[in-house]
């Protein structure tokens, strides 16, 4: 008996594909971004596959989520490829490809919207501060058919009402004060590593 119970504490509950991420560590990479001086440039680039990325010194709001979550361990990249490569029908067809893309589909909005979405990360939007939290993932319509992206992190603002933000409108990786400012469109809480 004794042999048996060591032996189980050894075992891992879930395997290393299902661990969740620590929202806190989402949080800190996001901010560690801002340390990085990041022009914003949306241009196609053709990138390694996996773990590519653009060029160092540019990047779009996808960028933040995508080097964030890659430095937690997670490659969006290949994981919403592989979503679009399995179940491309169900992604939006803005762009008029008629296959996935590695290059491009997952620095594209409405793509991580429907990757976090298909994952089961989506949660309920609010207009309460206290229901988006560190590690959380917010999207917006900016207008004129104009998508956003961006990470709840771990600072509060001035008035200590909700999470500030980690994103890129065009100013580079900033930390904001910005939840509430565009019409929210999505709020995902992407913690677990897919199978």
């Amino acid at each position: 008996m004794k042999k048996l119970l060591l032996l189980l504490m050894f075992i891992p509950l879930v395997s290393t594909a299902q661990q969740l991420l620590d929202p806190l560590k989402i949080s800190d990479s996001a901010i560690e971004l801002t340390n990085k001086s990041v022009i914003y440039n949306g241009d196609y680039y053709s990138i390694p596959y996996p773990n590519g990325d653009v060029p160092d010194g540019i990047g779009v709001c996808t960028d933040v989520v995508i080097r964030t979550y890659r430095s937690v361990g997670l490659d969006l990249q290949k994981e919403v490829h592989e979503d679009m490569e399995a179940n491309f029908e169900l992604y939006p067809k803005i762009w008029g490809l008629s296959k996935p893309d590695s290059n491009i589909d997952h620095r594209r909005v409405p793509n991580l919207m429907t990757y976090f979405k298909r994952q089961g990360a989506e949660i309920p939007i609010t207009d309460m501060g206290k229901d988006y939290l560190p590690g959380d993932i917010v999207s917006w319509n900016l207008g004129g058919g104009l998508t956003h992206i961006g990470i709840v992190v771990n600072k509060k603002s001035n008035d200590n009402k909700r999470f500030m933000i980690v994103h890129n409108i065009g100013g580079g990786q900033v930390l904001e004060d910005c939840l509430f400012n565009y019409t929210i469109t999505g709020h995902y809480r992407f913690l677990k590593k897919r199978n």
